[in-house]
């Protein structure tokens, strides 16, 4: 309310109580000469040295204060808001407003919605002495998947008489993880021994085509996809490649978003996140078998239409990676699954079993199975279909799960597609810069 024109107006009802001697425009003057000033130069150094910052607890993967929390749905997360005053100047007053997302609420206290509707406000006001730091402790607890983050925060200060008022925005964000639900294989309705083929014979040895390593002599057995043809030309003689041979067992996931087999039909959320919850438990169990595992989803991320890409790797932060991938993914489909299956094997390695997650099964997805069985993909279905809308065959050797959705143990109240994307705020997923 107060500015540099009070100031002149001091100094005008100064001049003129001197000329006309009126002793309370004098006293006035001198107050607003005296008072205005000190408060002026208090207010423009009130958030000088004044720091702002979240620190979240220690989490399931030992992830903690450094803008980061990794959580899985139903857990309570702790955070702390840590402002201090690294200055001799007191804050008498200091209200602080923090974004947050409406999606997590808090065990205590509330968050003021915003006009949009899916962000809130946290409001809290301090008094900070001289070189003071003051905590706040606050427990969310995590409903639904996704990427959330926290802030930016509008800091508001002043003198200590509440003449002026200054204001700075943080614009650094915190972001909150929440992962996928993941159950036990065993409990979604997959045999507990060897659901994805055998692997108890670890001796047992694939070749990869897309490797070549030398060429030798035909022999009856050989495919004619295997002759060297070039070689054969200069030898005058029959010549096959040899393929550099593997022993990991490489499990890639292909997850699909639709829930319809048209776009345009609209998307089914429960659907959608039980397909999403069922990649992600056996996106686990493969790191628990210390399989390569890659991840590999025709949806995309907020503010992005490129697919989903995790490839296949045995990082220690794999699982990471791939949790985080379907923390962010959305229903936004960037192409049809057929056409990313048939795209994409040709660049994973030859002994890889491909494991289909989708929501519904149409008669191009099993044209395209047909495709890859017909060049020797191993393939696994996994169909959560509650009724197929039209009967199918596969072909034989490719394994089906038919895993209804509406008979999977999950959580309903933790089910449901992340509203609560930050507006132009796109998550930093991370298996983005480090897989390409």
């Amino acid at each position: 309310m107060f500015n540099k024109a009070w100031i002149y107006l001091a100094l005008f009802l100064l001049v003129f109580a001197l000329i006309l001697d009126v002793k309370t425009w004098f006293v006035l003057s001198a107050f607003l000469l005296t008072i205005l000033p000190f408060a002026w130069w208090w207010n423009r150094r009130s958030l000088r040295n004044v720091t702002y910052d979240r620190g979240f607890a220690v989490g399931p993967f030992g992830q903690s204060g450094a803008g980061w929390q990794r959580a899985f749905p139903g857990e309570v997360v702790e955070l702390t808001l840590r402002i201090a005053n690294e200055k001799l100047l007191p804050l008498g007053w200091l209200r602080v407003q923090d974004q947050w997302s409406l999606a997590l609420p808090l065990e205590e206290g509330e968050l003021h919605p915003s006009p949009s509707g899916q962000v809130g406000h946290l409001r809290t006001a301090f008094a900070i002495r001289w070189y003071e730091r003051v905590n706040r402790h606050y427990r969310i607890r995590c409903t639904r998947r996704g990427f959330y983050p926290f802030g930016p925060v509008h800091l508001t200060a002043g003198d200590i008489f509440g003449l002026f008022a200054h204001r700075e925005t943080v614009y650094h964000l915190d972001w909150l993880i929440v992962y996928p639900q993941v159950l036990p294989l065993e409990t979604l309705g997959f045999p507990p021994k060897d659901p994805f083929g055998e692997t108890k014979a670890t001796w047992r040895i694939f070749e990869d085509p897309s490797r070549t390593i030398g060429i030798r002599d035909h022999q009856p057995e050989d495919s004619l996809r295997r002759v060297h043809w070039k070689a054969t030309a200069r030898r005058q003689e029959l010549q096959v490649k040899v393929y550099e041979p593997t022993t990991s067992h490489n499990l890639v996931i292909f997850l699909n978003v639709a829930t319809f087999a048209k776009h345009w039909q609209g998307v089914n959320p429960p659907l959608l996140e039980r397909a999403i919850s069922v990649a992600a438990s056996i996106a686990s169990y493969g790191v628990e078998q210390r399989y390569v595992m890659g991840l590999l989803a025709n949806g995309s991320i907020p503010h992005s239409d490129q697919p989903i890409k995790v490839l296949p790797s045995r990082r220690p932060d794999q699982l990471l990676c791939m949790l985080e991938a379907l923390a962010a993914v959305t229903s936004f489909a960037t192409s049809s699954i057929e056409s990313l299956l048939l795209k994409e094997s040709a660049r994973l390695p030859w002994g890889a079993t491909l494991v289909i997650v989708t929501p519904l099964v149409t008669h191009e997805l099993l044209a395209a199975l047909l495709q890859l069985h017909d060049v020797g993909r191993r393939l696994v279905l996994v169909s959560l279909e509650d009724e197929p809308s039209r009967p199918y065959t596969l072909p034989p050797g490719v394994t089906l799960y038919h895993l209804p959705a509406s008979g999977l143990p999950f959580d309903d109240a933790l089910l449901g597609e992340p509203d609560a994307w930050a507006p132009e705020v796109a998550p930093p997923i991370q298996f983005a810069r480090r897989h390409g």
